[in-house]
């Protein structure tokens, strides 16, 4: 991916390489955190939206939880984000499992849905939902992210749990598994959206460092 980086080691290079093969996705960008990650993916988004002619407007789940920073509540459920105002816009919620109200919300200023194919790790996502979701967002020209933070990296009993239901999205974060309480995380997209991204686009301070990788 074209994001900036002071060094690649080869630990991050083999760790990015089997990520790829295994999740079938292009491209990998290591972070810190879980919350790194989904902040990755919505600017990413974001990025792609604009360069599409769209706005960054990203449409989450009610009782989601995608990370505790400011970008990362905004997608997340209300009682995280009181105290913490004025919550960054361009964020809009619908109901878990409900695609008519993902078709309802988007418009000519959204950019991406986000969803946890395990919401939460506990609830799992009906299998026509995600399928659904992966076609309108084809329809609507906007991009699919998937959050496996909590359910990604075997935690399901396959590697990554879209491979339950059979449904590739653009973009997927990943963290917990990834590093077995090491600080890890990733952002794995396909070629259609690391297009969109540019040299200096984003960066990271200690991600892919040769010891967690």
């Amino acid at each position: 991916m074209h994001i900036s980086n002071f060094f690649v080691s080869p630990q991050q290079v083999a760790l990015s390489e089997l990520l790829v093969k295994i999740s079938g996705l292009d491209r990998v960008f290591l972070t810190n955190s879980g919350s790194e990650s989904v902040e990755g993916a919505i600017k990413i988004a974001r990025r792609y939206g604009h360069k599409h002619g769209k706005g960054g407007k990203v449409i989450s789940m009610h009782n989601s939880f995608h990370g505790r920073t400011l970008a990362t509540i905004a997608a997340g459920q209300e009682k995280y984000q009181q105290g913490f105002e004025p919550i960054p816009a361009g964020f809009a919620q619908v109901p878990f499992n409900d695609l008519a109200a993902v078709a309802a919300a988007i418009d000519s200023e959204t950019a991406a849905v986000m969803v946890e194919p395990i919401q939460g790790g506990v609830v799992p996502a009906e299998k026509a939902y995600l399928e659904g979701l992966r076609k309108l967002c084809d329809e609507k020209g906007i991009l699919l992210i998937f959050d496996e933070i909590q359910c990604g990296i075997g935690r399901t009993g396959k590697w990554f749990a879209k491979d339950h239901f059979g449904v590739q999205p653009d973009i997927m974060t990943l963290a917990k598994g990834l590093g077995g309480g090491a600080p890890i995380g990733a952002i794995l997209c396909n070629e259609k959206v690391a297009s969109a991204i540019e040299f200096g686009d984003h960066g990271t301070t200690f991600g892919g460092n040769p010891l967690v990788a």
